[in-house]
């Protein structure tokens, strides 16, 4: 009885987090789509991941480290972009892994990311990075 309840408590909160989710991706599409051509390239996406680096750049090093980087990138990630080992990604780096996101969330490989690309696990990750 208890796992039934979990299991229905989660479907719940599952499906009232999912519109929230696909009405932050239809916004961040729109965002991050200047040209209105209902999709993302990859210069609109490093267009944005340059205005989420910024911001998550209060110091204004230069870099982020993984504190600044938290709920973005983890520890792991962080690692396998950092090719200096210096424990901070630069701009270089950050947008390395921005491409590598973005070729991640365009399965079909045309170039762009549509709404339905941007939603999926892997556009989720992109977003984190530009958005």
């Amino acid at each position: 009885m208890k796992f039934a309840r979990a299991l229905i408590i989660g479907g719940v909160l599952l499906a009232l987090a999912a519109p929230v989710a696909i009405a932050d991706t239809a916004a961040a599409l729109k965002a991050l789509d200047p040209d209105n051509d209902g999709t993302i390239d990859l210069a609109e996406a490093q267009a944005g991941a340059k205005k989420k680096f910024a911001a998550l750049n209060p110091d204004n090093d230069g870099t982020l480290d993984a504190k600044e980087l938290t709920g973005i990138l983890d520890e792991a990630a962080i690692k396998a972009a950092d090719p200096d080992n210096d424990g901070t990604l630069d701009e270089k780096e950050y947008a390395a892994v921005v491409a590598a996101k973005f070729k991640a969330a365009n399965p079909d490989d045309d170039g762009t990311i549509d709404e339905k690309e941007l939603s999926s696990p892997a556009g989720q990750e992109l977003l984190k990075l530009i958005y």
